[in-house]
């Protein structure tokens, strides 16, 4: 307890500033960002609507084997992800073991703050705490994953659907399973991100501050901003067009009558 009681005197204004303001972008994004009318607006929103669309096609093949091999691959990152983070976390427990050779590292870093061995306990166990979180949000999206495979073995053959309401709701649960797998990988994802931020409270707390909205811009404007989001809401700028338009006039040898 005088340990920690400790390391809390140790804080300044600014690295409390700085914790303050990366919880508050880390947690803030998903409930500010992710729900709503906002989200909707983002590439989430639109990337469920094209789920929705694999869905509603995946009853129109008699095997779906296409639609087994394309969640496969989406496993196949997903469980990437969760074996590397496995790696960060064990390299992180070792770097707590390993205090004093990261402090002399710190102390030799230009602009570096002079701090104690306790502070750099507190910074490991918070990177620690990130990719933990990473961790199980890649395990949850596998195992949401793996669901969404029996929902499509699962699914009927358009032919023998009872009626197209029966259609429809099957189709959305795929979607929707989808979607709840796509956005926990999203997640972990974002904690990397948030991750590579924490990181420079090794340098100095205003490092911090900086690096902490530097991400949060990032992903904003990734979500909400970026050329790939036009693409999928048909919304092309006129350099995105020009892209479309010589794409489309080398693979079909013609000039396309319109471009949204």
């Amino acid at each position: 307890m005088d340990d920690l009681k400790n390391i809390v005197l140790l804080l300044s204004w600014v690295d409390y500033l700085g914790i303050a303001l990366f919880f508050s972008c880390w947690m803030g994004y998903r409930f500010v960002l992710e729900r709503g009318e906002i989200g909707r607006k983002g590439l989430i929103g639109i990337t469920h609507e094209y789920r929705l669309q694999w869905a509603m096609e995946s009853a129109a093949r008699e095997i779906p084997v296409a639609c087994a091999g394309l969640t496969s691959n989406l496993m196949a990152s997903v469980s990437f992800y969760a074996s590397t983070t496995i790696y960060i976390i064990a390299g992180l427990f070792a770097l707590v073991g390993s205090v004093e050779r990261l402090l002399s590292f710190s102390e030799d870093m230009p602009f570096a703050q002079a701090v104690s061995s306790g502070l750099i306990e507190l910074k490991l166990i918070l990177l620690i705490f990130i990719f933990v979180n990473a961790y199980f949000k890649f395990t949850w999206s596998l195992r949401q994953f793996n669901f969404l495979c029996i929902l499509i073995g699962g699914s009927p053959y358009r032919g023998n659907m009872p009626s197209e309401e029966y259609r429809i709701k099957t189709a959305k649960r795929m979607a929707r399973v989808n979607s709840c797998a796509g956005n926990e990988f999203n997640r972990g994802i974002r904690s990397y991100y948030y991750g590579i931020a924490a990181s420079t409270w090794f340098l100095h707390p205003v490092a911090f501050i900086v690096a902490t909205i530097w991400v949060t811009y990032i992903l904003y404007v990734r979500d909400f901003h970026s050329p790939v989001l036009e693409i999928l809401r048909d919304t092309y700028s006129p350099e995105l067009r020009d892209y479309t338009l010589d794409n489309e006039k080398s693979e079909t040898g013609d000039t396309p009558s319109s471009v949204k």
